[in-house]
């Protein structure tokens, strides 16, 4: 049976749900145990996933591709119903929470874009000019020496 076929009940099982997701079943059995995605099991003790569950596993992949550690994106989640698919205002209020941060992730990617090649060509990252490894020279506001490679930022030196 094709997995475009039985993707028509209500559950899935793991390999059904990896194949329609495009993730290795052990993707699915991480998303678990980390409580990103829920499943039941039968009464042989197999894995089955509801088919929102398909959802959730494609915004799981969208916010690792942007950066998001799993912390927010279960944060995120548990913001969504488990009774029920999310509708698109559910959606929308899991995206609200992030808007700030995407904001400042696209600011530092533009600037990253910006400066890239500046900062290839002479190999800095720590001159007081060095816009990505050290915004407005606050490394130097601490003194001299390898603040960065000591493992202390600006504001836990002192």
């Amino acid at each position: 049976m094709s997995t475009q076929l039985s993707w028509q009940a209500k559950e899935a099982t793991v390999g059904e749900l990896a194949e329609r997701a495009g993730v290795a079943t052990s993707a699915l059995r991480y998303y678990e145990r980390e409580g990103l995605i829920h499943s039941r099991r039968t009464p042989g003790n197999q894995r089955r996933y509801s088919r929102d569950t398909l959802r959730r596993v494609a915004f799981i992949r969208a916010s690792q591709r942007l950066g998001m550690p799993l912390a927010a994106i279960r944060e995120a989640l548990a913001l969504l119903p488990e009774n029920r698919t999310p509708t698109r205002e559910d959606w929308a209020r899991v995206s609200e929470c992030w808007r700030e941060d995407l904001n400042q992730r696209i600011k530092l990617m533009t600037q990253l874009r910006d400066h890239l090649t500046e900062c290839i060509g002479c190999g800095c990252l720590s001159l007081e000019h060095c816009a990505l490894a050290n915004p407005y020279d606050k490394l130097g506001e601490d003194g001299p020496g390898p603040r960065s490679l000591a493992g202390c930022a600006s504001d836990e030196c002192g």
